[in-house]
């Protein structure tokens, strides 16, 4: 009799992240041979899940260098979902997702150093014309236009917690830019973040962190 649970197969949707070279925040992409395992098609939007409840959602692209276990990935939805390369996520499709009447969105401080001009008419405008984008509620995406590249903020969708922004979506780019600082806040990294490793961890607090904090 076969030892069922050592043999155990990873779930079909289950899969490891790899870099991506696209510089589109809002596509993810596959093999032919997994899309078609998800019974996913190109151009569906699919719920990616990643560490710490985070999850987003992107269009889903077939790609020939992708290998049937992965998923491939750029930085920024990396950085969403609170994951590296080699984590695994878990995609599924998202179904009808809804259109949006309205998001709010605001620049990271220190991508606005220097830059001049309407931030919407130069930036957002294009980014989203006529390219039928899922924006999720907290997520960060960055774009690339005028020789400098600024990072944004989705503070708020409607509906929310996600939708798909139209030429009808209302994209208001009001308020503050949203602090460094505040942002990296959330997404710190502490000793539970580091896999298999805790008696290295262990032996790090130990040796470094403990004298630091109670000093003989």
């Amino acid at each position: 009799m076969k030892n069922v649970v050592a043999g155990k197969k990873r779930s079909p949707n289950r899969l490891i992240v790899d870099d991506w070279t696209n510089d589109d925040n809002s596509v993810i992409a596959l093999s032919h041979a997994k899309l078609e395992e998800l019974q996913l098609f190109r151009g569906d939007t699919v719920l990616i899940k990643g560490k710490k409840g985070k999850d987003t959602v992107c269009v889903v692209l077939a790609d020939e260098t992708c290998e049937d276990g992965n998923v491939k990935m750029n930085k920024t939805v990396r950085k969403n979902l609170r994951v590296r390369l080699s984590d695994l996520v878990t995609v599924t499709c998202c179904g009808d997702v809804p259109y949006g009447k309205r998001i709010h969105v605001l620049p990271l401080d220190d991508t606005i150093e220097g830059v001049s001009g309407n931030l919407f008419e130069v930036y957002l405008k294009p980014y989203f014309d006529k390219a039928f984008r899922p924006a999720r509620k907290g997520d960060l995406f960055l774009v690339r236009s005028a020789m400098h590249p600024v990072e944004f903020k989705i503070v708020e969708t409607d509906p929310s917690p996600y939708c798909i922004v139209t030429d009808d979506t209302e994209i208001y780019c009001q308020g503050e830019p949203v602090k460094r600082e505040d942002e990296e806040k959330l997404d710190d990294v502490g000793y539970d973040d580091v896999g298999g490793c805790r008696k290295q961890m262990a032996q790090i607090r130990e040796m470094i962190e403990l004298p630091l904090r109670h000093p003989a």
